[in-house]
């Protein structure tokens, strides 16, 4: 059936049952794959001769789906179409781009689906079109290939090691030049890194057009359950802002971290053979304190460091953070827990002996400010000797938020996580007793 569908995107469900009434069963079949019909306006190519089309916006948006139906589009309708995917690596091109629920496989219909050669990384329309699969980590191989079109799928997570980020796309805009309207589709959640803020920057171009949006504008397809984790998880940080509600953050001027810097050292979060694991604690200055920031981290046998856990407790009585802590300690086989004492340090070590008597208790003592102490700390990362293993949304707004000159620029009051793993990490690779001895008693 060839008609023009625009019309009933708009039409009620009554008329849209009585057309389906009147299919056959191969004209339902191609119904069902009529992506106008499916779509919300924000998924859909935007009118005008556009060369780039950024889709930025939140986990679950729908952004896969876009860019793959956006291919499928071309493909089905120019037989000498010559297109790049492009991932972060050939395994997410292929697990995502191609053979992903979103993917363009699955949403071909049966009879114009394209022939995967996985070997050769390439897809083949019947009517001669051509998709072919890149990693954006090895930038030389878009050097030399002409396309007429490209895809380029989580721009933000593209890792941009010795430049590689920035190599693999301008050599694909360099290749970017068969047919008479060459052009790029990008989909990617925002992460904060030099090639995004480029493209980013180029929003006033006049052939750059950007489309943003939340994981919430695709709530009628997505499951209460995570939605609910979302919020719960990330609402109101920095992160959420970011993950959720696809809002490209800038650095801050003379931050001591980055999101770059952090997202370069985030790893799967398993449980591994460590060589210590540590709890550290910085209590609240007073029984009205807003947090009492509660890290757990370990060093591996392989000399690096490994943030496991945040585990802060938000308006805590002395009894309940001390609780926590102790429940940390016991939950990962803690071999020390560390704690600052220059607020009462007696009344510190009392209510954690009270928890738990068995506690293994080193008292700290700051002798210096917070953002000092994170100097130390924050070079560790920036030599790739800190992993989080997963995602610690409100530690790592606080993290974002401590400036060098000694100010505090994040959000809330004071960085209580972020002082807290200072700690931890304090000891496990800045101490010079780094061998474990309370586990073994």
């Amino acid at each position: 059936m060839v008609c023009d569908l625009d019309w009933l995107s708009l039409a009620d469900d009554a008329v849209r049952q009585k057309l389906v009434d009147a299919l056959d069963q191969a004209e339902r079949n191609e119904f069902a794959y009529h992506w106008r019909l499916q779509a919300r306006e924000a998924q859909l190519p935007p009118p005008g001769a556009w060369r780039t089309w950024l889709v930025l916006a939140g986990r679950g948006f729908g952004k896969t789906r876009a860019g793959a139906e956006w291919v499928r589009m071309v493909a089905e309708s120019d037989g000498a179409a010559r297109i790049a995917l492009v991932s972060s690596s050939l395994a997410e091109a292929r697990s995502v781009m191609v053979e992903g629920e979103s993917g363009l496989l699955a949403c071909s219909p049966p009879d114009r689906r394209p022939s995967f050669e996985a070997s050769l990384r390439r897809l083949r329309y019947p009517n001669g079109a051509e998709v072919r699969l890149y990693s954006a980590a090895e930038p030389e191989s878009l050097r030399g290939p002409q396309h007429s079109h490209a895809w380029c799928d989580e721009l933000g997570k593209w890792r941009n090691a010795n430049d590689r980020a920035i190599r693999a796309w301008d050599n694909l805009l360099k290749g970017l030049r068969l047919g008479v309207e060459p052009r790029v589709v990008i989909t990617t959640t925002p992460r904060t890194g030099p090639l995004l803020q480029r493209v980013i920057d180029a929003e006033n171009d006049e052939d750059m057009v950007i489309t943003r949006g939340s994981t919430f504008d695709n709530a009628a397809n997505l499951p209460d359950r995570f939605l609910r984790a979302m919020d719960r998880e990330f609402g109101g940080s920095q992160l959420g802002r970011q993950e959720i509600d696809g809002e490209y953050l800038r650095e801050m001027d003379g931050a001591l971290w980055t999101r770059a810097m952090i997202d370069e050292v985030r790893a799967s979060p398993e449980r591994g053979d460590w060589r210590r694991v540590v709890v550290a604690i910085d209590p609240p200055a007073s029984a009205q304190g807003d947090e009492c920031g509660i890290i757990v981290a370990a060093i591996g046998f392989d000399g690096i460091a490994y943030v496991l856990a945040d585990c802060t407790v938000t308006k805590p009585t002395p009894e309940r953070w001390a609780q926590a802590a102790a429940d940390a300690a016991m939950a990962w086989e803690a071999d020390r827990v560390v704690a600052e004492a220059n607020q009462g340090g007696a009344m510190v070590e009392a209510v954690l002996r009270a928890a738990d008597h068995t506690l293994p208790i080193k008292l700290v003592h700051a002798s210096r400010g917070k953002v000092a102490r994170a100097e130390p700390i924050a070079a560790l990362y920036g030599a790739g000797r800190v992993r989080h293993c997963g995602n610690f949304a409100r530690l790592e707004d606080q993290l974002c938020g401590l400036l060098m000159g000694g100010d505090y620029a994040g959000p809330g009051r004071s960085p209580d996580r972020a002082d807290a793993l200072v700690w931890a990490l304090s000891e496990l690779m800045l101490s010079r007793s780094r061998n474990p001895s309370v586990r073994s008693l």
